[in-house]
């Protein structure tokens, strides 16, 4: 009997033990986790503002017939350098050659006859009445010749400027009027390209109030020059000026319309190809965040800084895109020596205690100049 008392009291005595262990274990505070974090700091950066934009030459005109007729000749192919005045298409003549014999016969017919009534005049034969009806009838048919001749001469169809040549839709045989809904090309002078695109209200106020300059030409006049991105990517070699913003904005898209021109001396660009207008804005003094540095939060953009007691807390930011996809310039929320965690974001909860490893601000906004100094 004493012997199972004695064992009694020795399992009460290890589980009484066991149990304040384990209170032990739940009452300790979790381990403090290190995570990096840069000190903020200002910095110096441009935004670019991209727009898509339709390319076209100084001048993009439809090559139509002004008579009716068969097309007998084709002179030049399509992508063609041609000049102003260079001979295009050919249209068939043959009936109008004809009309052309007759009407000059007419002529002659006419002019004799008013040579025989006007001696019969002087001599006062004939009321002068004849001679007036005869005269106008040598009018007629000095206007109906030059009529055709003038028909005739439409059939040459010549180039109005110097350009390159667009598509050839229709080939030789085929009937074309003025009235054909198809031009037979296009003639494009891509010496010089202008670059069409749209900003609506709130955008073109913002690039007019930071452009320099106190009336709205000189604020155009002193805008940056622009960038134009190739459908491959690639950035064009020449950069553009912005010439016009349309006079009023559009009722029914409340966006302006804009113009920017390039030099296109090598012809590289043509008339009709897409692009990306890149607008440059120089920002001095601006705070730069890593775009992975925050986090998404149904319509608000959030940080996380480490505040005086260490402790994780979220702050929501107004920012706008860096080019290049990696940083955001701070417009609203953040300030100068505020801690930021750049690792752990998205895992970290509001309120964890962290011990913050700073990190150097320069590295995380210029890592490239940053390695080619190392």
């Amino acid at each position: 009997m004493k012997k199972s008392y004695f064992i009694s009291v020795i399992l009460l005595s290890i589980t009484l033990l066991s149990s304040c262990n384990k209170k032990k274990d739940e009452q300790a505070p979790p381990p403090v986790m290190t995570y990096k974090v840069v000190q903020l700091s200002k910095s110096n950066t441009t935004l670019l503002a991209e727009y898509p934009a339709s390319v076209e030459g100084i001048t993009d005109i439809d090559i139509r017939a002004k008579v009716d007729g068969y097309i007998e000749k084709i002179y030049v192919q399509e992508g063609e350098q041609v000049k102003k005045g260079q001979l295009l298409f050919k249209l068939e003549t043959q009936t109008a050659n004809q009309e052309a014999g007759a009407a000059k016969a007419r002529i002659t017919a006419a002019q004799v006859e008013v040579d025989r009534l006007k001696p019969l005049v002087d001599r006062n034969i004939i009321s002068d009445v004849q001679l007036a009806t005869a005269k106008a009838n040598l009018a007629v048919a000095k206007s109906t010749y030059q009529s055709i001749v003038a028909k005739i001469n439409y059939a040459s169809i010549k180039s109005p400027v110097n350009g390159i040549v667009g598509s050839l839709p229709l080939r030789i045989g085929s009937y074309v009027s003025s009235q054909t809904a198809e031009p037979l090309t296009r003639i494009s002078d891509v010496s010089t390209v202008y670059a069409y695109f749209s900003v609506n209200e709130k955008q073109q106020l913002d690039i007019m109030m930071h452009a320099e300059g106190k009336s709205f030409e000189q604020k155009i006049a002193n805008m940056p020059r622009v960038n134009l991105v190739l459908s491959n990517g690639m950035v064009y070699e020449q950069t553009g000026k912005i010439e016009t913003f349309s006079g009023q904005a559009n009722s029914q898209t409340g966006s302006f319309n804009v113009r920017a021109s390039f030099s296109n001396a090598n012809k590289l660009l043509r008339s009709g190809i897409s692009g990306i207008i890149q607008i440059p804005t120089d920002l001095k003094d601006v705070i730069l965040i890593p775009q992975n540095a925050t986090l998404e939060l149904q319509d608000k953009r959030i940080v996380l800084i480490a505040d005086k007691e260490n402790k994780v807390k979220a702050i929501p930011v107004e920012v706008r895109a860096v080019p290049g996809g990696q940083f955001f310039v701070v417009d609203k929320g953040l300030n100068v020596n505020d801690k930021i965690l750049i690792e752990g974001v998205g895992i970290v909860t509001e309120g964890t205690p962290i011990k913050p490893e700073i990190v150097d601000y320069a590295t995380i906004i210029n890592p490239e100049k940053i390695k080619s100094t190392n």
